[in-house]
């Protein structure tokens, strides 16, 4: 499963870049907004950061509306993927932008039928939103279990992309469901690093070396004296 950070904060991006294990990106205009950033300079950062998928969300409504917004988002960067909503009008304009070789990302997905109308229109990834189905007493990690296992059934190829992640235990429990890629805020990626045998580990093996150098220190000091 492959690890996306969902935000707009650069500084985030490049940290994660860092470490090593990021594989792309999810955006959307409120991420943005909050950033106090451009959405345009926006997305080209972030596609010079991260080599991998980097989601840019449609802000119209109806299908060529959007189609127009999502050839101007394809032009930016060949790592751009463009989301459309999982409405009517979002799937008719994903349907020719797909067609047109673009790749999208139909988000805001909550359910298996709307995840089979996302793959009817060659979508490259479907986003379930965990956290906000969890919000209404609705088991969120079921969803992406059962879009997960119904595309096997259906020889679907496209990615299921398990988003709304609030905490590290979704992470694993979308590993665990079959998720092709989690998306995640910062903290929560930053979490999955966290244990607190790890942390007394680290100090354990510190002091064992400083105690096994001292010891050799001393040794070596009463050799010195006896030769």
């Amino acid at each position: 499963m492959k690890l996306f950070l969902d935000t707009a904060e650069i500084d985030e991006i490049r940290t994660a870049a860092g470490w090593g294990i990021l594989s792309g990106t999810t955006t959307n205009p409120t991420l943005i907004a909050r950033a106090g950033r451009d959405h345009e300079q926006t997305i080209k950062e972030i596609c010079a950061i991260v080599n991998g998928p980097v989601s840019a969300e449609t802000l119209t409504k109806t299908r060529d509306e959007m189609v127009a917004e999502g050839r101007t988002y394809a032009a930016w960067h060949p790592n751009v993927v463009v989301k459309v909503v999982c409405t009517p009008e979002g799937l008719a304009a994903g349907k020719i932008l797909a067609g047109e070789g673009i790749r999208i990302n139909v988000t805001l997905c909550f359910t298996v039928n709307q995840a089979l109308l996302a793959a009817e229109i060659g979508a490259y990834f479907i986003s379930p939103f965990v956290g906000r189905l969890d919000d209404i007493g609705e088991q969120g990690m079921n969803v992406v279990r059962d879009i997960v296992l119904a595309y096997r059934q259906q020889g679907v190829k496209t990615q299921v992309l398990a988003a709304s992640l609030r905490h590290p235990m979704h992470v694993t429990e979308a590993a665990l469901a079959g998720a092709d890629v989690a998306t995640m805020p910062f903290k929560v990626m930053e979490a999955m690093f966290k244990h607190p045998l790890t942390d007394i580990g680290i100090e354990r093996f510190m002091k064992d070396y400083e105690s096994a150098k001292a010891e050799r220190a001393r040794e070596e000091k009463a050799a010195a004296r006896v030769g």
